[in-house]
């Protein structure tokens, strides 16, 4: 299957860092990962079971850190979000075979409903065009009402709604 773009670009959105109060009042940091894995592997090991699609992010120790690992390569690009000095979002850029880039987003849910998930999405398609990505992708379930509002918001559209999950296609350069 080829993936279809929608003809407008996304945007224009600002890579990080980017400070902001959240919705609750709480401070929050998004900034490029910059290694802090074992904050990241503490942030998902917090991450509640039911917040979980598709299959992640995982959820043992072990599994988180072989996930990371995949994730945080030089070619993908990764931010973060921080109340103080905890992780409680992240977002990734990570490269297909096709030369465009896959999209993941998770928030904790303590911090969710708050506009962080927003920002984060924002910083990184910012990010993903100050590092060359033109077109990003991603899939998202059906009845995710809240992540697919926020998606078309950013300006992602549907490219493919014939299966049990919905992908959605963005372009970030002309």
């Amino acid at each position: 299957m080829t993936r279809e773009y929608p003809d407008e670009v996304a945007g224009p959105y600002e890579g990080p860092p980017r400070s902001f109060a959240d919705r609750d009042g709480r401070d929050i940091e998004i900034r490029r990962y910059d290694d802090e894995f074992e904050t990241l592997v503490e942030m998902y090991l917090q991450f509640d079971p039911e917040d979980r699609a598709q299959g992640i992010p995982p959820t043992a120790e072990k599994g988180i850190r072989k996930w990371l690992d995949n994730l945080l390569l030089d070619e993908c690009v990764n931010v973060v979000a921080w109340h103080g000095d905890d992780a409680v979002g992240h977002a990734t850029l990570v490269p297909d075979t096709e030369g465009a880039s896959e999209l993941a987003i998770f928030v904790l849910r303590e911090y969710q409903e708050a506009g962080i998930g927003t920002q984060l999405i924002e910083c990184l398609l910012g990010a993903g065009r100050e590092s060359g990505i033109e077109q990003v992708w991603l899939t998202v379930e059906r009845w995710n009402k809240a992540a697919t509002a926020l998606y078309r918001k950013v300006g992602f559209e549907p490219c493919d709604t014939s299966g049990f999950e919905l992908e959605m296609a963005a372009k970030l350069a002309a």
